[in-house]
C-alpha cells in the first residue's frame, strides 16, 4: 500500500474515533485497519446504512424479477421456454457463489474500493499494483456501463408503455434518449439533492415495493391468462440464432437471465457507509440472492406458463415480449399498462442505487489516485456527506452515452454485454486469487491469531493496524466446501464473459454484431495508456491514510 502524503489524516482519523460509539467505534476500526479514515457520513459522525437499508440496496439494485422481464427476448430466442428455466437454475447457482466468495471478501476488508482493494491485498507484492490498477479499471467501467443500461432500458421501458397504451403513437430515437436522461436527472436528485440521509431511507420503501410489486403482477396474469402444458415450459427449444447447435444457442441466450442478476458488489462499494459492515454487508448480499432468486424463479415460471402464443410476444410492437404477455393473459390495455408500470417503477428506482453505486466506486479509485482528476473526484461534500463531484461526473457520463442510441441503438445495446464483462472479470481476478491464498492457507484466521502465544501488544497490531491485511473476516466458509465454492465461482465467470461477446445471430451483420468486445478492450487500453503515462508515477495501490 501507498503512504499518504498528509500527516495530519491519522491524527483527525484518532481523534473521529475517540468520540464515537462502541459500534461506531469498531467501524472505525476497521476500516482503519485498511489504512483508510471514514469521511462518507454527515456531520453527525454516524454512519447512514443501518441493516434495513443495505439490505434493501442490495435486494433492490438486484430487483431480478423485474430485470428478467427486460432481457426476456434473449433467453426466449436463444435457449427458449426451457433453455430460460434451466439457465436460469445456472445462472442463481453462479450468481449465489460469487455473492459467498464477495461476502467473504468484504468481511474480509469492508472498504469503497472493493475488488481492486482486495486485489491489492491478495495480489503478491510485485503484481499488486499493476493488477489492482486494472481490476479498478475493470470495476469502474462495469458500474458506469450498468448504470447507462439501467437508464436506457427504462426510457424505452416508458416508450413501450405509451406505445402499448396508445397504438397511434409513432417512436423515434430522441424520444428514448429524453426519457432515458429524464430517469438520470431523477437519479441525480436522489443522491444529491436528498444527501447521505434520504437515500437509506428511500432503499428502504423500495424494499417494500419490490416484494408487493411481485404479488401485484403474478395474482393476476396466473389467475387471468391461459395456461400452457408443462411440455411446453420445461421441454421447448428454441433456436433462432441459427446455432450449429442448441447448446451453442442456450449459452448464448444465458447473457439475458445473467443481467437480471447483474450488480451484485454494489452493497460492497457503500461499505463505508454502513454500519457495523463486516456482517450487516454479507449478511444482506447473501439474503438478496435468496430472495431475489427465489421471486425471480417463480416469475419465470408463471409467465412461462402464460407465455401464450410465442412468436406474437416476441414481435410485439413495444420491443418487451413481458409486454405482449401481459395484454394476452388480461385482455385489457389497461390492466396490461398497469402491470407493465409496476416495473417501469421498480427499474427507475433501482437506477439511484446504481448511480450511488458507481460513483462510490469511481471516487474510492481517485481516492487512490488510479483515475486522471484524482484530487477532483475524491473530494467529499462537508454537508451532503458524499461525493458529489463523483455522483456528477457519472450522470454526465450517462447523458453523453445517451447520445449514442440517436445513431446507432445497436451500439448502446452492447453496454448490457459489457456491464457483464466489466464487472465479472473483477470478480474473477479476486477469485482466483482468494482461491490461491485460500489453497496455500495466505489467510489467517481471528481464532487462530487469539490463541498464538503472542503478546497482547503484538495481537493489537496485528489485528488492528493497516498491516494485518489477510484476516478472514466475520464471514468465512471454512475447508473443501469453501474452495468447492470458489472454483465454482470461477468456472461459471469464465463461461459467463465469454459468452456475452458472442452476436445473438450466428449471420452477423452490422445491426447485430457484438460490440462489447470492442468498447471494453479499448476501454481498458486507454486506462493502460494513462498507466505507463501517467498514473504509474502517482498510483501505488490503496493508499494508507492512517
Amino acid at each position: 500500500m501507498a503512504k499518504s502524503e498528509s500527516p495530519k489524516t491519522a491524527n483527525l482519523a484518532s481523534r473521529e474515533v475517540e468520540g464515537t460509539s462502541s459500534s461506531e467505534h469498531r467501524d472505525e476500526a476497521d476500516l482503519a485497519r485498511l489504512g483508510k479514515r471514514s469521511v462518507l457520513k454527515l456531520i453527525r459522525k454516524k454512519r447512514n446504512f443501518g441493516f434495513m437499508a443495505v439490505l434493501g440496496f442490495s435486494t433492490t439494485i438486484l430487483i431480478t424479477w423485474e430485470g428478467l422481464f427486460t432481457t426476456f427476448l434473449q433467453p426466449l430466442q436463444n435457449g427458449g421456454p426451457a433453455g430460460a428455466v434451466y439457465g436460469y437454475i445456472f445462472v442463481w447457482a453462479g450468481t449465489a457463489a460469487i455473492f459467498a466468495m464477495l461476502s467473504e471478501m468484504v468481511s474480509m476488508a469492508p472498504t469503497s474500493g472493493g475488488q481492486y482493494h482486495w486485489c491489492s491485498m491478495l495480489a503478491s507484492p510485485r503484481a499488486m499494483k499493476f493488477s489492482s490498477y486494472v481490476t479498478g479499471w475493470l470495476t469502474v467501467v462495469g458500474w458506469q456501463a450498468t448504470f447507462a443500461t439501467a437508464c436506457y432500458l427504462c426510457g424505452t421501458i416508458i416508450q413501450g408503455l405509451i406505445i402499448l397504451s396508445s397504438p397511434s403513437y409513432v417512436p423515434h430515437p430522441w424520444h428514448s434518449t429524453f426519457l432515458y436522461w429524464s430517469v438520470v436527472a431523477f437519479g441525480l436528485v436522489i443522491n444529491v439533492v436528498g444527501g447521505a440521509s434520504l437515500l437509506p431511507k428511500f432503499e428502504g420503501l423500495i424494499l417494500v415495493l419490490h416484494v408487493v410489486g411481485f404479488f401485484a403482477v403474478l395474482i393476476p396474469l396466473v389467475y387471468m391468462s391461459d395456461h400452457s402444458s408443462a411440455e411446453d415450459v420445461f421441454a421447448t427449444w428454441v433456436n433462432d440464432g441459427g446455432w450449429e447447435t442448441q447448446g451453442v444457442s442456450f449459452f448464448v441466450g444465458l447473457i439475458g437471465v445473467v443481467f437480471a442478476f447483474a450488480g451484485g458488489d454494489a452493497a460492497v462499494h457503500m461499505a463505508e457507509e454502513t454500519q457495523n459492515a463486516p456482517k450487516i454487508v454479507p449478511i444482506s448480499l447473501m439474503f438478496s440472492i435468496l430472495l431475489n432468486g427465489v421471486l425471480g424463479f417463480a416469475m419465470l415460471i408463471a409467465s412461462l406458463f402464460c407465455l401464450g402464443n410465442l412468436d406474437d410476444a416476441i414481435a410485439s410492437p413495444t420491443g418487451y415480449p413481458y409486454m405482449a404477455i401481459f395484454l394476452q393473459g388480461t385482455g385489457s390495455i389497461a390492466g396490461a399498462t398497469t402491470m407493465a408500470s409496476i416495473i417501469c417503477v421498480m427499474g427507475i428506482c433501482a437506477t439511484t442505487g446504481m448511480l450511488a453505486t458507481a460513483s462510490r466506486m469511481f471516487w474510492a479509485f481517485a481516492r487512490d489516485r488510479g483515475v486522471p482528476g484524482w484530487r477532483l473526484w475524491s473530494q467529499v461534500s462537508p454537508r451532503a456527506g458524499i461525493p458529489v463531484n463523483a455522483v456528477i461526473f457519472t450522470a454526465t457520463v450517462s447523458v453523453l452515452l445517451g447520445l449514442i442510441p440517436l445513431g446507432s441503438p445497436v451500439a448502446f445495446n452492447d453496454l448490457t454485454s459489457m456491464s457483464t464483462s466489466g464487472l465479472y472479470l473483477s470478480y474473477m481476478v479476486c477469485c482466483i486469487l482468494l482461491l490461491y491464498r485460500r489453497c496455500t492457507n495466505g489467510i489467517a484466521d481471528p481464532s487462530d491469531i487469539t490463541n498464538a502465544d503472542l503478546s497482547p501488544a503484538e495481537h493489537e497490531q496485528i489485528v488492528n493496524t493497516a498491516g494485518a491485511k489477510l484476516v478472514w473476516g466475520p464471514f468465512h466458509i471454512k475447508g473443501l466446501f469453501g474452495v468447492a465454492i470458489n472454483v465454482f465461482a470461477i468456472v461459471y465467470m469464465l463461461i459467463t464473459v465469454f459468452f456475452s461477446f458472442w452476436p445473438p445471430m450466428a449471420e452477423v451483420t452490422v445491426s447485430t454484431m457484438n460490440y462489447s468486445a470492442v468498447g471494453t478492450v479499448g476501454t481498458m487500453a486507454l486506462s493502460l495508456v494513462y498507466y505507463f503515462v501517467r498514473a504509474r508515477h502517482v498510483y501505488e495501490g490503496p493508499i494508507v491514510e492512517i
